[in-house]
């Protein structure tokens, strides 16, 4: 569990170091070259990083005959006929945002450089991605978070972490809720009243809860309602995100404490019981 801890956290930065990377080579594109960022959904890809290194101008692709460009697309594993030529029909057509020497070479060579970049990245992603797979499949309880709405290969053993091993550490879910920065802080003075979220907490633990919780919002019915119904009463992305986390972890603690999945049918079953509005608006 300790080491599968430091592996979860380190693949974090290491994706929040991807986000900077990115985030650069998207700027330096935009200065000679952008239409590589229409052309591509995504440009954190080996796809991306390998176009670029064999065209790093638009002079360089429109000069690159078609058959080329579709061995290229077809290497890269790009089965759908209509979107190649969709593709190498937009790099044909397309027009030059400048042709100032002065700009475009140094703009090339920096992009050159990013990408090298960028593969480094991905592929430490993808060593740390088999390593906590390989980990967390040993442990129990992984079963328990791996099969949650919108938790996936990442953020599952995240989950799995957050709650860990020592179900004793903790006399009830509101304790684990005040520990992990989810339940917001209430101030009173007089009559002044305060409320604002929690400073000191685990950064972390909190920032797989938020996250997590804010990957449900498509994938669970109730979790969806709730957060619109959050939004609908003025609240703000973030501050809906945590109020979801916030009645997750009560869902949460309960499965982990009894060792029983989660199950969606069941839990609005519970809820149709108790009469919530959430359900209502579901029927």
């Amino acid at each position: 569990m300790r080491t599968l801890a430091t592996l979860v956290e380190h693949r974090r930065k290491l994706v929040d170091d991807r986000k900077r990377i990115t985030n650069r080579l998207r700027y330096t594109l935009k200065q000679y070259y952008p239409q590589t960022l229409e052309w591509f959904n995504r440009i954190d890809t080996p796809l991306f990083c390998d176009f670029l290194e064999n065209w790093p101008t638009l002079k360089q692709a429109k000069q690159a005959r078609k058959a080329t460009l579709e061995s290229f697309f077809r290497a890269h594993n790009m089965r759908f006929k209509a979107l190649m030529e969709e593709r190498i029909t937009a790099i044909k057509s397309a027009t030059a945002l400048t042709d100032d020497v002065a700009i475009i070479m140094p703009h090339r060579l920096q992009v050159l450089v990013i990408i090298e970049q960028l593969r480094v990245l991905l592929k430490a992603i993808d060593q740390f991605d088999e390593e906590i797979e390989l980990l967390a499949n040993q442990h129990d309880d992984f079963e328990l978070f791996s099969a949650l709405p919108g938790a996936g290969p990442s953020l599952a053993p995240r989950l799995l972490v957050a709650f860990g091993e020592q179900r004793e550490r903790y006399k009830n879910v509101v304790e684990f809720q005040c520990y992990s920065g989810i339940a917001p802080v209430t101030e009173r003075s007089g009559q002044k009243h305060t409320v604002h979220w929690r400073y000191l907490c685990p950064i972390f633990l909190r920032q797989t809860l938020v996250e997590w919780s804010a990957q449900t919002i498509n994938k669970s019915y109730w979790a969806g309602i709730y957060y619109r119904q959050q939004r609908d009463k003025g609240s703000s992305h973030p501050a809906a995100v945590r109020a979801l986390a916030f009645k997750w972890i009560r869902i949460l603690f309960r499965c982990w404490q009894t060792r029983q999945p989660y199950n969606e049918s069941i839990y609005l079953k519970a809820l149709k019981r108790r009469g919530s509005n959430l359900v209502k608006q579901t029927t």
